[in-house]
């Protein structure tokens, strides 16, 4: 693709880096095969390569944002199934997530946006906060009845009652890590913000894993958000903020008694820590941190799948459907190793038609885009559904909530799966159905 920035505008290293990313572009539009908003929308502006143009004209001309072009670059998941799908290597993810901080420099969005982005910005990343706004609105059925008339509120009223079984069944809380005699190995594993809410089981599970194998797990008490909620909402400041209090988080853990790796169980806060060393390139006194951060971050799945594991202790046997996240399988390029785990404990494992589209969780993206974001769900659902699956399997929790609200089949992650077939508890929200 041709362009035609100016030297004062390639003087800036966010506009020089896109300027590269555009020119790489050779508009053939294989992209547009695998991006779930054009399937579902046929519309050239909603496709990575009709985004692409809206960018560059944009950034070119050093524009502000129109109303037109936020609402295309909107409507994108940041799935990245795009980048898998194209010939030359173009990095939508960095070009997107350039165009979302101009966005948010350039453009004043509408009262009722502002206030849901910055309400999810200011309360999603901290544990805390989000505990205690899911219990206020768990007991309160006025703010429940307010939120369904906000939108996206029918997505937040589902995460509260996922919040209330989950709190039924075990108390949200920090899991210290574990120490082993003898460690073959030291990790660091990421607690995740929402997780520790929703889903603090999944740590547990891979706790008890990696601690059965000799592995040393610790989970730094001052560590933070990954950073990824806020970058995909614009706020570029404060996720570099958050990258780089991580990242001086885990050298202090790297100084003081070294790491094998930094071990993440939900797919989205992975592929943003393996992007660190991109994020705070041009930071002088984090882009040597950043990058050897980066080069520790595993999925669970990875770092199990290099171990010499136990083989299982139960008999499993179980059709399982896998739902491999975008951030998985796009954004990381992780797809065999937990199928291939999940086989290794004697899962039958599946394989879901289109699996390369995007469930509509992606992040926040099912309480900014409900309608698209459940016309994904639906999609998602029946094509898993056809393959008549006892369980559903995924790595990400925010797929495991979106599809969960659109099936009676449990959902799992890969993770809870592995241990249980290596001694740890039923999950939980299998309940009796394998008992």
């Amino acid at each position: 693709m041709q362009t035609n920035f100016s030297l004062t505008a390639l003087a800036d290293a966010h506009v020089s880096e896109s300027e590269k990313i555009l020119r790489a572009c050779v508009h053939c539009g294989f992209c547009t095969a695998t991006c779930p908003t054009y399937l579902l929308l046929a519309d050239e502006a909603d496709s990575p390569r009709g985004r692409i143009y809206l960018i560059k004209d944009m950034l070119e001309e050093e524009k502000p944002a129109t109303p037109q072009v936020v609402e295309h670059i909107d409507r994108c998941l940041t799935c990245l199934s795009c980048m898998t799908t194209c010939p030359s290597g173009v990095h939508y993810m960095h070009l997107v997530d350039h165009a979302r901080a101009h966005i948010a420099r350039t453009y004043t969005r509408p009262l009722p946006d502002r206030l849901l982005r910055g309400m999810l910005a200011k309360v999603l990343p901290f544990p805390g906060r989000l505990r205690l706004a899911l219990r206020v609105a768990t007991v309160s059925r006025p703010i429940r009845k307010w939120l369904a008339n906000l939108p996206g509120g029918a997505q937040l009223a589902a995460m509260i009652e996922l919040s209330s079984s989950f709190k039924r069944r075990r108390p949200t809380r920090r899991l210290p890590g574990a120490t082993v005699d003898r460690p073959r190995g030291r990790v660091a594993l990421l607690s995740g913000c929402a997780q520790q809410v929703l889903g603090q089981n999944i740590n547990e599970a891979a706790i008890r894993l990696l601690t059965r194998h000799g592995i040393e797990v610790v989970q730094p008490i001052d560590e933070g958000c990954c950073g990824a909620l806020v970058q995909h909402l614009g706020y570029e400041s404060r996720a570099l903020d958050a990258a780089r209090h991580n990242v001086d988080v885990w050298t202090r853990e790297i100084e003081n008694g070294g790491l094998d790796a930094i071990v993440v169980t939900t797919s989205g806060c992975g592929t943003v820590i393996k992007d660190y060393g991109f994020l705070l390139r041009n930071d002088n006194a984090y882009a040597q941190k950043a990058a050897r951060i980066s080069a520790l971050a595993r999925d669970i799945t990875e770092f199990l799948h290099e171990l010499p594991l136990q083989d299982g202790v139960r008999t499993t046997g179980q059709v399982v459907a896998y739902h491999s996240a975008c951030s998985m399988q796009h954004g990381q390029q992780v797809r065999d190793q937990p199928k291939s785990l999940l086989r290794r404990m004697g899962f039958v494992v599946r394989e879901v038609p289109e699996g390369h589209i995007c469930c509509g969780s992606a992040g926040t993206y099912n309480v900014l885009q409900p309608e698209i974001a459940n016309r994904l769900r639906a999609r998602k659902v029946t094509n898993i559904e056809k393959v008549k699956p006892q369980i559903i399997a995924s790595g990400n929790l925010g797929c495991i909530t979106q599809i969960g609200a659109g099936t009676g089949i449990p959902v799992v992650h890969t993770v809870e799966l592995v241990d249980w077939a290596m001694g740890g508890p039923l999950p939980d929200v299998l309940g009796r159905r394998l008992g």
